[in-house]
């Protein structure tokens, strides 16, 4: 049965939808040897699909991953510019991929996979999964300031945010740590709303994914995900996702 490419490379690992799309334009991959464009489909079962020059195949056995990035860390599987990147961080044989990226100067909580439909609903907008962060700004902000993240804030490229919870977790010298949850992921977007409401960020944690949570780990380390998890990360985002919870954080 011909499905699109993209659907077919998710479902072996290769990244959510999205990213397999990016490889698709970049003209990485060929279907019989031939190129191929967004859009095209294939027959995994008849066609010889290849990345790269290597025959793709189907992911024998799912595996996920939680790992704590650290600052000074790319979220992508290699760089050309020979940055630190996660997959580095996690010595586990096979295909894996991060869900839910950060920036190369924010920190937390990435999902590492080969499970493309998991991080097709994980990251897509419409499913909107919900992400935590523990966020350190310079200033302590004051009412107006918090209400701007909360209704949205329009972006220097002209993107507007939606509405983001945020909450004041304790003060920190001239500054305050925040508890912001998002349900979008527009490049840089917290520091960008910092920018643009006066609040400069200072640093970001990431703690939760849905409802996977960063917990105890420390940066660099990683750990498997349980059965549990797993099974709640692929129920719908408005049944499994819990409130923020509001702890101190230090630096």
């Amino acid at each position: 049965m011909e499905e699109r490419l993209q659907k077919i490379l998710a479902r072996a690992g290769y990244g959510s939808r999205r990213s397999c799309e990016e490889l698709i334009t970049a003209g990485r991959v060929r279907v019989n040897g031939q190129a191929v464009g967004l859009g095209d489909k294939a027959d995994a079962a008849k066609d010889i699909i290849t990345l790269d020059g290597r025959q793709v195949t189907q992911a024998e056995t799912l595996v996920y991953v939680a790992l704590y990035k650290p600052r000074g860390v790319i979220s992508t599987v290699s760089d050309p510019e020979l940055r630190p990147a996660v997959r580095d961080l996690v010595p586990v044989s096979g295909t894996l991929y991060p869900v839910g990226r950060l920036d190369f100067d924010s920190e937390g909580l990435v999902l590492m996979t080969n499970d493309g439909d998991l991080a097709n609903k994980l990251t897509h907008p419409r499913y909107e999964h919900e992400k935590e962060y523990r966020v350190l700004v310079a200033k302590q902000p004051d009412a107006e300031q918090l209400n701007l993240w909360r209704r949205g804030v329009v972006l220097e490229d002209g993107f507007r945010t939606g509405p983001a919870g945020v909450y004041v977790v304790s003060k920190h010298g001239k500054g305050a740590w925040l508890d912001v949850t998002l349900k979008e992921g527009h490049k840089r977007q917290i520091r960008e709303m910092g920018i643009q409401t006066g609040l400069p960020v200072v640093r970001i944690v990431r703690v939760r994914i849905g409802v996977l949570r960063l917990g105890s780990l420390k940066p660099k380390e990683w750990r498997y995900l349980t059965t549990q998890e797993v099974q709640a990360l692929q129920k719908p985002a408005t049944a499994s996702t819990p409130k923020p919870t509001l702890r101190n954080q230090k630096t």
